[in-house]
């Protein structure tokens, strides 16, 4: 084995377990792997880069396009409606036509998005019939795994063998090479989900239609309505006059405001201006229990003295001013969404902005260029600033000027935290002091030790002393919330919280979403849309606690309360997608005859032999722009980019493989284990290794690392590769056995109320079926011969 050889197997090595492990983003792994093979020179640096102008790549990036033209001029939506017609109510029937009408779709379209599209169509056709949602979803993202592998541009690894092929110098694959084994593994598959699959779904709870937008679907789910209770506000309450915002109940308590009682008169969806009024009865969703965190922060003994408060600034804290420049990155968005805190390890403490100086709810204020931030830290971190753009005129403050322009010395307190306290033991960042009651740490006095200018994981212990800046009525905030009154003698009912004015539906990201990663407080949920995020339904769990901070992941499921109007509005959001048809965005259906056209336009040349399908994709792709079917930004989010920067990042790591004769090596590994067996057992090698890769590695990447073997193989034992490539390709893209194998299984999770178990019941069973088919059909269209 060469060093060349050892070297390429061990970036390979790193590559699979980065994708397995996703310490780092897939992208970003590939990426690594493209400059690891030109920085060690196992391939030219020019040959690194031409991935991203292979023609699969291109191939790609322009059907996302294509398929985005069909989405917004509203092609799924009558390809929909007509399901919905002819679905009927009998179970099997409605899996057999969504599977086929998602199949079919999934020719020609992304499948990830043919299964946003019609995830809407079916939870109707689920309310309508009455039918658990359960039961349908997973046959629709199935359904659209399966549509892609009729034709070549069904699936990135379709397009990716062909591509290959046709490198390497071999008969290539055309258009419909792959609809008939595509088509008899789609039949196979759809016949087993109605009358087997089917069987093994989750039951979940049923869906009518007189409960359609009233919520009573959702409440098993969701848990809802055990987390739903009242609670009155008494009379001489410090809370009284003040409004929602101000008391930040859902900040403190995870709590969701969703009715406020006030005697006849009733404010159903209530917002953050709302005022409360002695005797109002509040109908609170949430867990009452959140009441015993209170007292982790009420026991803290306040002392109104700051005991060595100044020698610790003067030792351990520099205090200064920075200016946000018109070049800072930091404008326009808020402490909490920049992460302000974690990023640069300083507090602060207040913001001026004009004449006018603020102290107070800092985390949600949106920062704008000009504003002067008053900072406070470690020396080292302060000094770490000034390298950072857009932070200028940074200058050190003086004690008298703290007290005389900021008032800051008023607003220090000094805390102690008792040994019985629920904080020991816990770090500063999980003690909540500053998101629930905008309090900074700026110290902690231990003992006769020195200052401790604390990180966000530094530990409290019993008998810390904790340097704080904020405010002794914030305490008073918490006092009012433990006087609240809860009202034993009463429990409401979700369907009295909904009405013609207000109503309660589900949401998820969409698969063109820009805030995955990012917490419902980043993106200011409530302050934007006006809605209540009740609940989160993620990979068969409920979380309905401090959702504000969670960080949102695709296939999240939101349960959100509030005005039908502002439902909508979500609806219309690029982010989201509304699980009902009649809250979805507006589309250009005067457009769908042209998108249809100019999705027939490029393919019919390719059909005919005339062009490259990655040259009739890309005039499409720019058609559907320039015809107005899509915008230039619309575009631009339709494409998966991760995908493409994942396939273009791994090919010149599939090409090394191949040019060190790593491939090789590993194809005369196959043909020694199985090769004796003949060229069936060899096929059935790769396929099972293939089925089991892509429940760890993204189908993309494994057909292009897979592409080299199977091409070695095959002349290894004087095959043909065609039909050991186009089962390699079909076998990535069955990927039926876990959630995580595919997005659009991750898609459906959410809504359909599934656990890891059932896709490897159902998945598992489905996996078998497509290898018994392939073994079976493949060789009768591609024989395994010279």
């Amino acid at each position: 084995m060469t060093p060349e050889i050892l070297l390429v197997l061990a970036i390979l090595a790193a590559a699979v377990v980065l994708l397995i492990t996703e310490w780092i983003p897939m992208e970003v792994t590939a990426l690594l792997a493209l400059g690891a093979v030109a920085v060690t020179g196992v391939v030219k640096p020019a040959e690194a880069l031409a991935g991203f102008s292979n023609p699969a790549v291109v191939t790609v990036w322009a059907v996302f396009i294509l398929s985005g033209g069909l989405t917004r001029t509203g092609v799924a939506k009558v390809i929909g409606d007509f399901v919905l017609r002819i679905a009927g109510r009998r179970e099997a029937t409605m899996i057999v036509v969504i599977m086929a009408t998602a199949g079919v779709m999934s020719a020609v379209m992304n499948n990830v998005a043919v299964a946003a599209l019609m995830l809407p169509v079916v939870m109707d056709i689920a309310r309508h019939t009455g039918t658990a949602p359960g039961r349908l979803l997973l046959p629709l993202a199935y359904g659209s795994l399966l549509g892609g592998l009729t034709t070549q541009i069904g699936t990135p690894p379709n397009i990716l063998v062909t591509d290959a092929l046709q490198e390497a110098g071999f008969d290539s694959f055309a258009f419909f090479d792959f609809t008939p084994v595509g088509l008899a593994v789609m039949a196979a598959g759809t016949a087993f989900m109605a009358l087997v699959g089917r069987h093994l779904l989750p039951r979940g709870s049923a869906v009518s239609q007189s409960s359609a937008g009233r919520g009573s679907g959702w409440k098993t789910r969701y848990d809802l309505q055990e987390r739903l209770f009242h609670i009155r506000v008494p009379a001489g309450s410090i809370l009284v006059d003040k409004s929602l915002a101000q008391i930040r109940m859902g900040t403190i308590l995870g709590w969701n405001v969703i009715a406020i009682g006030r005697g006849e008169q009733s404010i159903p969806a209530p917002g953050p201006d709302d005022t409360l009024r002695p005797g109002d009865l509040l109908t609170v969703e949430g867990r009452i229990e959140n009441l015993n965190e209170l007292k982790n922060w009420y026991e803290l003994d306040v002392e109104q003295k700051d005991v060595g408060f100044q020698e610790f600034l003067a030792d351990a804290l520099t205090t200064v001013e920075v200016a946000l420049e018109s070049t800072s990155r930091t404008a326009g968005g808020t402490l909490n969404s920049l992460d302000f805190r974690g990023r640069f390890k300083v507090n602060v403490l207040a913001i001026r902005r004009g004449g006018q100086v603020k102290r107070t709810n800092l985390q949600d204020e949106i920062l704008q260029s000009g504003d002067i931030l008053l900072l406070s830290g470690p020396p080292e971190r302060i000094a770490e600033l000034k390298a950072e753009d857009g932070f200028g005129r940074l200058r050190q403050v003086a004690m008298d000027e703290l007290a005389e322009v900021y008032h800051l010395p008023e607003r220090r307190m000094v805390m102690r935290v008792p040994a019985s306290s629920g904080l020991v033991g816990k770090s500063v960042r999980d003690s909540r002091l500053g998101d629930a009651l905008g309090i900074h740490v700026l110290g902690v006095l231990r003992g006769d030790a020195p200052p401790i200018a604390p990180d966000p994981e530094e530990i409290l212990q019993a008998e810390d002393r904790l340097v704080v800046q904020g405010r002794l009525p914030d305490f008073a905030i918490l006092r009012g919330l433990e006087e609240m009154i809860f009202v034993r003698d009463s429990r409401p009912n979700t369907e009295d919280i909904l009405s013609a004015e207000v109503g309660l539906m589900e949401a998820i990201l969409s698969p063109q979403t820009t805030i995955e990663g990012k917490t419902l407080r980043q993106i200011q949920f409530r302050e934007k849309y006006g809605l209540n995020v009740m609940a989160l339904w993620r990979r068969g769990k409920v979380h309905s606690a401090h959702l504000r901070e969670m960080k949102l992941q695709f296939g999240d499921a939101l349960l959100l309360l509030g005005p039908h109007g502002k439902l909508e509005m979500l609806g219309r959001e690029p982010d989201f997608i509304i699980l009902t048809q009649t809250a979805q965005e507006e589309l250009r259906t005067h457009k769908m005859k042209l998108s249809v056209l100019i999705l027939g336009g490029a393919l019919l040349p390719v059909l005919l032999g005339w062009i490259p399908i990655y040259i009739a994709a890309v005039v499409g792709a720019a058609l559907m722009v320039l015809s107005g079917c899509l915008t230039m930004e619309e575009a631009y989010r339709q494409i998966e980019w991760k995908a493409v920067f994942l396939i273009a990042g791994m090919l010149p790591l599939g090409g090394a493989l191949n040019q060190t004769g790593a491939a090789q090596l590993i194809a005369e590994g196959v043909v020694g284990l199985v090769g004796p067996y003949g060229p069936k057992a060899v096929m059935l090698g790769l396929i099972a290794l293939t089925f089991l890769a892509t429940c760890f590695i993204p189908t993309a990447a494994l057909v292009v690392l897979m592409a080299p073997i199977v091409l070695n193989t095959s002349a290894n034992m004087g095959l043909g590769p065609q039909g050991l490539m186009m089962a390699v390709a079909m076998a990535a893209s069955a990927s039926f056995a876990t959630p995580i194998s595919h997005p659009a299984n991750i898609l459906v999770m959410g809504p359909g109320g599934y656990r890891f178990i059932d896709y490897l019941k159902v998945g598992g069973l489905l996996t078998l079926l497509t290898l018994v088919v392939l073994m079976t059909v493949m060789p009768v269209f591609w024989p395994l011969s010279p």
